[in-house]
């Protein structure tokens, strides 16, 4: 093969490489949204949301329905204020229950919805009262830890 062929077929495989690269970091950044159906914006809080950040999925029954757009600390109860943008195509009634979830290899962190039994819907503006905070993996070991530096040594 000539030198120039080689070349070519190098720069095709590189660029295919660039592409794959660029198409899997926007999807593991959750950047592929177009972000273009109209939302409405409800209200929860937290009390430790581990390492949930903005654009984050929000699900229910694993279907996706929103995205975070703002993580911020209410500085009158020092607890995580979070804004969902709720796609106008679901209606929540007023009892859902918000929790904290984990998927994936890569740990990612989710909002998941539950519906509740409520004839009223979710509105623009309204808060989710019924919150489950994230399990910070850390917490849960130093627990463990705790309570097994407590218990007494059995002798046998």
């Amino acid at each position: 093969m000539k030198r120039a062929t080689i070349d070519l077929w190098v720069g095709i495989f590189v660029a295919i490489g660039l592409a794959s690269i660029t198409f899997l970091s926007l999807k593991v950044a959750n950047l592929t949204d177009s972000g273009s159906e109209p939302t409405y914006n409800i209200y929860a809080e937290f009390d430790n949301i581990g390492g949930l950040k903005v654009k984050a999925p929000i699900k229910s029954s694993g279907v996706l329905v929103g995205r975070v757009t703002k993580v911020e600390l209410n500085t009158q109860n020092y607890r995580a204020r979070i804004t969902l943008a709720i796609k106008k195509q679901y209606e929540f009634s007023r009892d859902t229950s918000a929790e904290i979830l984990t998927a994936g290899l890569l740990g990612e962190q989710y909002i998941g919805l539950t519906q509740g039994g409520d004839e009223e819907t979710l509105k623009n503006g309204d808060r989710l009262s019924l919150t489950s905070s994230a399990l910070v993996l850390e917490q849960l070991i130093g627990k463990f830890m705790t309570n097994m530096a407590e218990k007494p040594a059995t002798t046998q």
